[in-house]
């Protein structure tokens, strides 16, 4: 979910000059409804559409049990963050995260939220370019007539096409407000993956070998999973021949295209804010979009690991601005006694941040996730054996996965 400036409307809100009443009235009476829906559809697409996807990664590095109550654990105190933020927009008088931050620790702290804000759905960017490659790619292998080692899949191929012809024209919509039927659609898609997973859950589960130790209730790698609670390729873990799952990796591919435009609106959106004043001449808007795009591809197109992309980003970017910021600006701001409940908790939350964030960038750097390239699953390379129309008995499929066999991924 991007972190963008949220309305911290309270008791202090500043009162409105007639043209911003005008313009309400005008947004109530005209498009009122059209403009909500837009905006529930575009929060659930930046919340659900990609991050349901990647909860299984976070679970496998964190340990299944204690991933649930992690889960928990951040979305309460995702909650109680924003909390902060509107309290401590109520203490300042103030009505956005960046202002909040500029009252409460002056310009440098204005200018590392903005940092942040700028590259944390940045870095989403390139983690959705990287996505759309790698899922893409495996579902136009499987068109008839295709030559595998064809430049028509190949991911550079594919990233650039996508983002020419989709991400590019999507993003330079000005109203964010229009990208709602685009959030809708990927919403649906969303769905139709789902259902796509549990489809092979329910058919490939009792077939597909026991892994050691899947139910053990923590790993080391929890502090990473902290970080990331994010999208990772949840097909990663299909057959290639399988062809529900390339359906449903079609789908996923476009789901992370339609969701890239609101990512860059965000970023776009905190460099008008620094550097613009707030408005952009329509040759600025096109220029700067269009430069940001272009840069996030380039580094897609140079990084091809998706897993060192979404820790960093989780434990730079996103543990700042969710644990350690807003705690900071509500202890700075409240004269509540010590002993007061929200600053306990604020008092909990920013050292846990800190901790997120250094551990998890020093386990990051020095304990890098493997990246499998598109490397089939061992279960998946015995040759005449399809997982999705299976005719023998689990104790015959396991079998036929010999130790041979495996040496192939040693």
């Amino acid at each position: 979910m991007s972190y963008q400036q949220p309305q911290l409307r309270g008791p202090l809100q500043r009162e409105t000059d007639p043209s911003d009443r005008e313009s309400l009235v005008s947004g109530h009476e005209h498009g009122g409804k059209s403009s909500q829906s837009a905006a529930v559809f575009n929060v659930v697409n930046s919340v659900i559409g990609s991050g349901i996807i990647g909860l299984p990664y976070s679970m496998k590095q964190a340990g299944f049990p204690l991933g649930i109550l992690l889960l928990f654990w951040v979305s309460y105190i995702t909650d109680f963050s924003l909390v902060l933020l509107i309290k401590g927009g109520a203490l300042s008088g103030t009505d956005s995260y960046q202002s909040l931050v500029n009252k409460t620790f002056g310009f440098p702290g204005y200018l590392l939220l903005s940092t942040l804000q700028f590259m944390y759905p940045f870095i989403a960017m390139i983690s959705y370019n990287i996505i759309t490659g790698d899922t893409l790619s495996k579902v136009f292998q499987r068109l008839p007539g295709v030559d595998p080692g064809s430049w028509f899949i190949s991911r550079h191929f594919i990233i650039v096409v996508s983002t020419v012809t989709c991400t590019l024209p999507l993003s330079l919509y000005r109203d964010i407000a229009k990208l709602g039927k685009i959030s809708f659609i990927s919403t649906i898609l969303t769905a139709v993956i789902l259902g796509v997973v549990v489809t092979r859950t329910i058919s490939l589960g009792p077939n597909i070998p026991k892994t050691d130790n899947a139910w053990v209730f923590a790993r080391p790698n929890a502090i990473q999973a902290i970080g990331v609670m994010s999208f990772g390729d949840l097909f990663e873990n299909y057959c290639r021949s399988d062809d529900l799952v390339t359906f449903g990796r079609f789908c996923y591919g476009i789901t992370v295209i339609l969701t890239y435009p609101i990512e860059c609106f965000v970023t776009r959106e905190v460099i008008t804010n620094v550097f613009f004043g707030g408005a952009l001449s329509s040759v600025f808007h096109v220029t700067l979009t269009a430069a940001i795009v272009t840069a996030a591809t380039l580094i897609s197109l140079l990084i091809d690991c998706l897993g060192i992309v979404l820790e960093l980003n989780g434990v730079l970017c996103a543990a700042p601005l969710i644990f350690i910021i807003p705690s900071a600006c509500y202890l700075k701001l409240s004269e509540e006694p010590r002993t007061h409940s929200d600053k306990l908790m604020a008092c909990v939350m920013f050292p846990v941040g800190a901790v997120v964030m250094v551990a998890g960038f020093v386990m990051a750097i020095t304990n890098p996730q493997d990246c499998t390239h598109g490397q089939e699953m061992f279960y998946c390379f015995p040759d005449n054996i399809s997982l999705t129309n299976i005719s023998h008995s689990p104790r015959q499929l396991t079998a036929q996965l010999s130790l041979p066999n495996l040496s192939i991924f040693q």
